[in-house]
């Protein structure tokens, strides 16, 4: 399946995710993404980052993040997975051995629904070596 095939079949059309993209585990390279879901550079970055950072209290607690040039509050940051909340919606991203998975959900679906969306996901590209 092609990464493309992830985003539109695996994520969008479960119903649960509206717009999504994938990224190499360094940020730095988008192999697919959902038309019009841009992420900018420094805000990838930042999630990266974010997973990296063992403080007491990240810096992505304390400020939130960005994602297609919305705040979001964060309600999850360990290593694995970055939560945030912007009203009823949201994103989950989750970082597998190969990738970052970034996905957004509008206020019709549950933040639950959609994390396991995407973590079903990502424990799936983990058992292939992605």
């Amino acid at each position: 399946m092609s990464w493309q095939a992830y985003v539109d079949t695996s994520l969008v059309a479960s119903g649960n995710i509206d717009k999504a993209a994938i990224f190499n585990s360094e940020g730095s390279s988008v192999w697919a993404s959902s038309s019009g879901f841009t992420i900018k550079p420094e805000e990838i970055k930042a999630v990266v980052t974010s997973f990296d950072d063992k403080s007491t209290v990240k810096k992505v607690q304390s400020e939130g993040f960005h994602i297609a040039t919305e705040k979001f509050f964060t309600l999850k940051s360990d290593e694995r997975s970055l939560y945030g909340k912007k009203g009823k919606e949201g994103v989950v991203i989750v970082k597998t051995l190969q990738a970052i998975l970034v996905a957004h959900y509008p206020e019709s679906v549950q933040a639950g629904v959609a994390a396991n969306t995407v973590e079903q996901l990502a424990d799936y590209l983990i058992s292939v070596s992605y």
